[in-house]
């Protein structure tokens, strides 16, 4: 584990999967990794829910994998989701972003499983046991069913290379919880852009955010002004986003943020089955959205 924990903070985008003729259009994904650190991401996260990781291959996951680690070149840490309801398989796709030379791994909850917290405990600890990457845990009980206890994580923080979260529960108290259960060097990062303010205003250190794919430049400069400890000013952003942050939920993501980035130019508006295309409705909305934040004339 080679990774300085202290840059693993600020705006991360769980970056979007452009899809052209039904393949990865890796050419176009090159580009948006290059434009996301051009604008201040602090991280990047290929492969996670908002890459359509479910609809991915082995094969297309280490062609993004490894694009994202290519065309990042050190600059920023590329954070790879490795995660499967398959301890095997998670151990598969974590040793894989080791060799395509990502810099951590962000590992969801086993889904549809239902593991207890046991269950959880062992399937961390065995994929721990076969990298050297540093892991941070996903928990997100809203598409996972299962939610990780604040008591399991504390158990699974004292392994070496499990070395913080992405909290998607939306639950404020949790990030105290956690801290005191975990430790403060416990890397907390929120999974939900609407409440990254208060995450962080808490203990948090960043979010792995959705919005990020399409308004970089303005989520990098809210998370900068919150590790600065300037609060009016990350509200004052926070406020101008939250529109934004609202719409690309307005149906099931990342279908809504593919829209809105093809209205950038940055990526085509298709999503794989089973996600359905964006409606009309939902169309409206996003761009609207994108048009109040100044994204759009």
């Amino acid at each position: 584990m080679t990774l300085d924990l202290a840059r693993l903070r600020g705006s991360i985008p769980a970056l979007l999967t452009p899809f052209r003729d039904g393949k990865v259009d890796v050419k176009t994904f090159e580009t948006f990794v290059d434009w996301q650190i051009a604008e201040g991401s602090h991280g990047v996260v290929p492969c996670g829910t908002t890459g359509e990781s479910p609809t991915l291959g082995d094969d297309e996951f280490a062609v993004v994998v490894g694009a994202a680690v290519k065309t990042a070149k050190g600059r920023v840490p590329v954070i790879a989701g490795t995660g499967s309801n398959s301890t095997s398989h998670a151990i598969e796709l974590t040793q894989l972003a080791q060799k395509l030379g990502a810099d951590a791994a962000l590992v969801v909850t086993p889904y549809y499983n239902k593991p207890t917290q046991d269950g959880l405990y062992l399937h961390y600890r065995a994929i721990a046991e076969a990298t050297r990457l540093p892991i941070i845990i996903y928990n997100i009980p809203g598409r996972s069913v299962v939610d990780m206890t604040p008591e399991t994580m504390a158990r699974l923080a004292k392994i070496s290379n499990i070395v913080g979260v992405k909290d998607a529960t939306a639950n404020m108290a949790r990030v105290t919880k956690q801290r005191l259960s975990c430790g403060a060097k416990f890397v907390q990062l929120s999974g939900e852009d609407g409440t990254a303010l208060g995450f962080n205003a808490q203990g948090g250190v960043g979010c792995i955010s959705v919005t990020a794919n399409v308004a970089p430049r303005l989520c990098a400069a809210f998370q900068d002004a919150c590790t600065k400890g300037d609060f009016a000013a990350a509200r004052e952003m926070n406020e101008r986003l939250m529109p934004l942050h609202e719409a690309l939920f307005c149906e099931t993501s990342p279908v809504p943020v593919k829209y809105a980035a093809s209205l950038l130019g940055k990526s085509s508006e298709t999503c794989r089955l089973p996600l359905a295309p964006l409606g009309e409705t939902s169309k409206a909305r996003v761009r609207a959205a994108m048009t109040q934040v100044g994204l759009l004339n």
